[in-house]
């Protein structure tokens, strides 16, 4: 057994349990929430634009095609009567872009804040992705350009653009209370859903910088999830969902995968859903994949999260799937902590002392 000094909690308070796909949603809890997405004129944007303005939240999106978010936005606001529902020119790689973006937004909220922001923006560039894995020859060339990033841009740059600002706004967002775990019936939230995907949790190949990005994503939930909470009383949640026949996978995507076990893009905006609408969700990561039926989900070795009377297609990936990832990481770390603790004061001392002779020796000893 662990001694007591290498011993590391694996649950937290700040965390909620693992999410009940089946369990009903209190849908009128999204009412009156303003709500920004990334990337909202098409593709789960959208989708999750109409899901929730149609609940009776405002919604205010962000992209770079002009034409279509003015006109979804036109859409909504003949179809719900809200004139609440807003669209504002966003390029997620150009901070100005986005501050901008937010402090408008933040100025079109009835109530003068933010409840909730959905980092969605998102690109997979094929061709990109090509290059990076077939290089040409660059030993050849005098002056060889810089390969392209854009997918790191938008996927991971543009994400840490949005985090940076949501932890800002969402923080202070008026009449709002720090988030809690098991606490679901207040009308202001702050809460910050990141989009990754599953490429975010498994390889991808032929799509590596995508992966990469997406990976990234994963990193900052993980790290957000506990500090997120503490500081700032914000709930931090993801969503992983598998291919999905979106602009984003293309056409070429679309025949690849054809007669596939795809996702549909209904049970990602059910699971986005889920996690706007029920403020005692904190800290959880949902997969959206195929739907399967429970002899199928039990032929591949997974044990359903709960009854299934119907076919499951919503998974919380954070119930079993990183516990032994997590675990292992820690006691990795609490080797450290024995090492580091068996040294004491007399190792702190023996480091500090090491380093000032050497730096001592490199400026002063000729």
């Amino acid at each position: 057994m662990a001694s007591s000094q290498s011993e590391i909690p694996f649950r937290n308070v700040i965390f909620s349990d693992a999410v009940r796909p089946s369990d009903s949603i209190d849908l009128t809890n999204i009412k009156d929430k303003t709500i920004l997405i990334t990337g909202g004129a098409s593709g789960f944007g959208a989708a999750f634009f109409r899901e929730w303005a149609a609940r009776g939240a405002n919604v205010i999106i962000g992209d770079i095609n002009e034409r279509m978010g003015t006109e979804l936005v036109a859409e909504l606001r003949r179809s719900t009567g809200n004139a609440n529902h807003h669209f504002i020119r966003l390029d997620v790689t150009n901070w100005q872009s986005q501050a901008s973006f937010f402090k408008e937004a933040s100025k079109l909220s009835p109530h003068g804040g933010i409840d909730c922001v959905v980092a969605n923006a998102g690109i997979a560039d094929g061709e990109e992705n090509a290059q990076f894995e077939v290089p040409p020859d660059y030993s050849s060339m005098e002056n060889p350009p810089a390969p392209r990033m854009k997918t790191l841009d938008v996927n991971l740059y543009g994400v840490m653009y949005t985090t940076t600002l949501a932890l800002s706004y969402l923080s202070r967002n008026p009449g709002s209370e720090a988030c809690s775990v098991g606490t679901c019936s207040r009308t202001r939230d702050r809460h910050l859903v990141l989009v990754a995907s599953i490429a975010g949790l498994a390889p991808l190949p032929s799509q590596p910088i995508y992966a990469t990005s997406k990976h990234g994503v994963v990193g900052l939930f993980r790290s957000l999830r506990f500090t997120a909470p503490i500081q700032h009383g914000i709930r931090v949640n993801m969503l992983h969902p598998y291919f999905v026949d979106t602009p984003i996978l293309g056409s070429l995507g679309t025949v690849v995968l054809a007669g596939g076990g795809m996702a549909k893009i209904e049970d990602v905006v059910h699971a986005a859903t889920r996690l706007v609408a029920d403020q005692s969700v904190i800290g959880r990561a949902l997969i959206i994949g195929g739907r399967a039926d429970v002899q199928q989900v039990k032929a591949a070795g997974l044990q359903p999260a709960d009854s299934l009377d119907k076919d499951h297609a919503i998974w919380d990936v954070y119930a079993h799937d990183f516990e032994q990832s997590d675990l292992f990481t820690r006691r990795i770390i609490a080797v450290t902590n024995l090492v580091t603790a068996a040294r004491g004061w007399a190792g702190l001392f023996s480091d500090v002392s090491s380093k000032i002779t050497a730096t001592f020796w490199r400026l002063f000893g000729g």
